[in-house]
């Protein structure tokens, strides 16, 4: 396996990211630790490994995004498996191959795009505006690009960068989707199905239509799919869940139970 920093060197070298400066958006090139564009924007690297090209502007808040400690509670989920078959059904939706170009708009700490890296070995970047999640994720999964953005104004990437894009239950931009998917790339649209957690948060509404007509310029829906699993979780399993999805602690003790993990795949093509 090559040396981290040289499968920095690599990624970094390749002019897909662009100036996040308003007015700019030009071309960024790597010198030393941090990328340059020709106007002398500068953005450095993170220890990590993550570039940050959030600008204040583009914050709604001092920290935007997930918190550590959702974070934390999501990857104790992950590790625990209880989110193993959303993910595999996630890859076979996609049915990504090693000559792949994949964004995971919305990437939170990487553990989708992180793995689907690791199995299938496609190219892999992936834009969050939580610095937590995205530090998080640059840790686990090192062989990946991973940026700080706000993705629901700007996708920091060159057009037609990608030939699959993913929006696993995080926010959608169809115009910029569109512009760095490649003419006839995939778009894969994770949302919550309407049972999805409903043992803890009641009854959710159906997206599916709603969904598909924010994409209707554009993309065509080709396959649609629900993904659904119930699990019994010990309490603090319980207690992950609902810190994960923000929702204020009861003030009775937290306790075990059987909790539905349900999502709905829409997946499109670029037209």
């Amino acid at each position: 396996m090559a040396p981290r920093n040289f499968a920095l060197t690599i990624r970094y070298t390749r002019r897909m990211l662009l100036c996040s400066v308003r007015g700019c958006h030009l071309g960024l090139v790597r010198d030393k630790r941090r990328m340059v564009c020709p106007r002398k924007h500068s953005f450095d690297i993170a220890r990590s490994g993550y570039i940050n090209l959030l600008q204040p502007q583009e914050r709604r808040a001092k920290h935007p995004g997930d918190t550590a400690e959702a974070i934390a509670a999501r990857r104790r989920l992950h590790d625990r498996g209880f989110t193993e078959h959303q993910r595999l059904a996630i890859a076979q939706a996609i049915t990504t191959t090693p000559d792949d170009v994949v964004l995971d708009a919305g990437c939170g700490d990487g553990f989708y795009l992180g793995t689907l890296h690791r199995e299938i070995g496609c190219d892999a970047h992936g834009i969050d505006i939580s610095i937590p999640a995205v530090d998080a994720a640059a840790r686990r999964y090192p062989d990946c690009e991973w940026v700080v953005a706000n993705a629901d104004r700007v996708v920091p990437y060159s057009d037609r960068s990608f030939s699959v894009v993913l929006s696993i239950t995080a926010r959608m931009n169809p115009a910029e989707f569109r512009r760095v998917l490649r003419d006839g790339g995939r778009l894969l649209v994770a949302i919550p199905a309407p049972d999805d957690l409903i043992e803890l948060r009641g009854s959710g509404r159906d997206r599916i239509a709603q969904t598909v007509d924010r994409f209707a310029h554009g993309f065509t829906l080709i396959h649609q799919r629900r993904v659904s699993s119930c699990a019994d979780l010990e309490a603090s399993a319980v207690r992950d869940v609902l810190v994960s999805i923000y929702r204020p602690m009861q003030r009775r003790s937290v306790e075990a139970k059987a909790v539905t993990f349900s999502l709905d795949l829409l997946l499109f093509q670029a037209v």
